[in-house]
């Protein structure tokens, strides 16, 4: 039995008669009637009551309609969900990041993709810069977000957008009414810094401070640069941090950007080579998005 002699059973039923029903298959009768017969000898039972005027469904044949209708459909409903996994609008999307990456355009980015494809479950795994490359390598997530990925040539990397680097001073610092500051400006600071040994990104901070003639005196270590303006609000210093961060609204302390040239904070995407419909979708959608410049 295949399909075809479901297809063509429904036809005679719903229009019934042959003769309507192999027009609107656009066949000529007599196959059509044969296939007919061909199911009713696989079934073992006659599915119609014919006369001159019209076909009419025996008992079994009723029975037999609302099994071969839900079969159809079921194949139908099959065949789509198939194409739209297959075509990348139907699955889920594995992102990992930051917090602070999250207060960039990530967000903005993320709500004009499930926009696109409201199909695709989209799931942001926060988490450390040296775990995101691991479970990226590992399948677990398909993207990152990051700032100062590592060289590994297993991973593509791409800057996705720019970011400076500015400063978060107490709202009373003397160094608070200046609109802009030059970095050496801070040799004498205490500063609270991203924790070193997690994040590239602290340690080129470092070396920042090293290339402008001083070595940060760093009171305070922390995970994520959020937590960073609540050690400059308790007074136990100052904080180099993405310019993102300004859209922190956080009482007693001020953001200030540094003079140019200034530390970079670009934020890239790292992805496999090789990846799924669903991701393809997604990188495709934030290269034209970034290209268009609406986030």
């Amino acid at each position: 039995m295949e399909l075809r002699h479901l297809r063509y059973f429904i036809a005679v039923t719903e229009a019934a008669s042959f003769t309507a029903a192999a027009k609107k298959l656009n066949i000529s009768q007599p196959p059509l009637s044969q296939q007919i017969k061909d199911l009713e000898g696989q079934v073992g039972m006659r599915l119609f009551d014919r006369s001159s005027r019209h076909v009419e469904l025996t008992p079994a044949g009723a029975i037999f309609y609302n099994h071969a209708r839900t079969i159809l459909d079921q194949v139908e409903h099959a065949t789509n969900q198939t194409r739209d996994v297959g075509s990348g609008r139907v699955g889920t999307l594995n992102i990992g990041t930051t917090g602070s990456v999250l207060l960039g355009r990530l967000a903005t980015l993320v709500a004009a993709y499930s926009a696109l494809y409201p199909g695709v479950s989209v799931r942001i795994h926060e988490m450390g810069p040296l775990e995101q490359e691991a479970a990226v390598l590992a399948h677990r997530t398909d993207f990152s977000f990051l700032r100062k990925p590592s060289h590994n040539p297993d991973l593509v990397t791409e800057v996705v957008w720019p970011e400076d680097v500015g400063v978060v001073l107490p709202e009373h610092h003397p160094l608070a009414a200046l609109e802009e500051i030059e970095l050496s400006a801070l040799n004498k600071e205490s500063f609270v810094f991203l924790r070193l040994a997690d994040s590239r990104f602290a340690r080129y901070l470092q070396d920042c401070c090293v290339a402008s003639g001083f070595v940060p005196n760093i009171t305070n270590e922390v995970v994520e640069s959020y937590s960073l303006t609540s050690l400059v609000a308790a007074g136990l210093g100052v904080a180099l941090v993405p310019e993102c961060i300004k859209n922190l609204s956080r009482p007693g302390v001020v953001y200030r950007p540094l003079t140019a040239p200034a530390p970079k904070a670009d934020v890239y995407i790292m992805y496999r080579i090789n990846h799924d419909p669903v991701a393809a979708k997604f990188l495709q959608t934030a290269h034209d998005l970034l290209r268009s410049e609406n986030i």
